[in-house]
């Protein structure tokens, strides 16, 4: 998994590519959480996620509870597959997605 970043004034979009999994939700939390907190507003960019484990809704879910007390958390460029994921568990009803 590769986390890539760029800032917009306020706000930061992390772009993440690859597998977001047991193995790799450790380091996905350390680098999000830790730059996510500097910013007002994040958004996700999943064009290249390629999957996504409970370990990493995990991860999710604590950074929407970080950025819902500051500007927001949105995910972009979901896939069927995750987003089917997203459904299931209701994470789609909890996150802004586009």
């Amino acid at each position: 998994m590769t986390v890539t970043s760029s800032e917009n004034g306020g706000a930061v979009t992390f772009l993440i590519e690859g597998r977001i999994d047991t193995t790799t939700a450790p380091e996905f939390e350390k680098e999000i959480i830790e730059k996510a907190s500097a910013y007002d507003s994040v958004v996700l960019d999943f064009a290249k996620t390629e999957y996504i484990s409970s370990a990493g809704l995990r991860v999710l879910l604590s950074l929407y509870k970080i950025m819902t007390k500051k500007g927001g958390l949105k995910i972009v460029n979901v896939s069927d597959m995750i987003m089917e994921v997203f459904e299931v568990t209701g994470f789609k009803e909890i996150f802004s997605l586009g």
